[in-house]
């Protein structure tokens, strides 16, 4: 496996009973775009089982950081979901993915679109500083079903602003906007419902969401991907159809199922 490193976990955080995320070593080889993912697996198997993952921490970080969602029987994250510090862990050394800032058409505003753990490859680039010189606002979505769910709550909410390195610039372009669709919640409803009433950029002070201004990422489910192209597309937005074409939004699934 030439392509494949295995580094050491740092550390693992436990958001609760269904996400949890980590930090591994980085081979210093390793080389990415924020936004982009690589192939995580477990030693121990003739054949390790290797699934996608968005890397959550930025480029310039000497470590890694991943967010994954806990499926009791699935075949990965049945066991991943119980690694420790020290743990080893197998990571790609080929990084790619359609989550990059480069294939969107210059743009005024920036919807960072995200449900459950979609929001991973987000946090890579909201700490990427070339970012805040593209756009003068950018907008975090994230939404989940329970409060519970919005792991990076603290971070993107406060942690952010003080940040040495992009605090500034947090403080004047980046909106966080959590939504939650089963439990009380000061935003509650499904992106596509927020977008099509105009709710989304009524309450965070912005023009309705038009092609002329706003460029999009979407991270998600099959049938977030879908219904939201549907509602940007009755908009008039374009899709990038193609690495380096670029287009008014990108997309790309939220890999780890299993």
């Amino acid at each position: 496996m030439a392509n494949i490193a295995l580094e050491n976990v740092l550390s693992v955080h436990h958001w609760n009973d269904k996400l949890f995320s980590f930090r591994t070593t980085r081979d210093q080889a390793l080389r990415f775009r924020n936004g982009e993912f690589v192939m995580v697996g477990l030693p121990g198997e003739k054949k390790p089982i290797l699934r996608a993952y968005s890397i959550a921490s930025p480029n310039y970080e000497e470590h890694l950081e991943f967010f994954s969602i806990k499926v009791p029987n699935g075949k990965l994250t049945s066991r991943l979901q119980h690694i420790q510090p020290g743990d080893e862990i197998y990571v790609s050394r080929k990084p790619t993915g359609t989550l990059v800032a480069d294939d969107l058409k210059p743009g005024k505003h920036l919807y960072l679109l995200a449900t459950g753990t979609g929001l991973a490859p987000f946090m890579s680039i909201i700490f990427d500083l070339d970012i805040y010189d593209k756009f003068e606002k950018i907008v975090v979505f994230h939404g989940v079903r329970k409060v519970s769910d919005l792991a990076y709550r603290e971070l993107l909410e406060e942690q952010l602003k003080d940040n040495p390195y992009i605090g500034e610039l947090v403080r004047d372009k980046l909106i966080y906007y959590p939504s939650v669709t089963q439990e009380p919640f000061v935003n509650q409803g499904r992106v596509t419902d927020l977008i099509r009433s105009g709710k989304l950029a009524a309450d965070i002070g912005l023009p309705p969401i038009n092609p002329e201004t706003d460029r999009a990422m979407l991270c998600g489910s099959p049938a977030m991907l879908e219904e939201t192209q549907e509602v940007l597309n009755e908009l008039g937005f374009n899709i990038s159809a193609h690495m380096g074409v670029q287009g008014d939004y990108v997309i790309e699934r939220a890999f780890v199922e299993s």
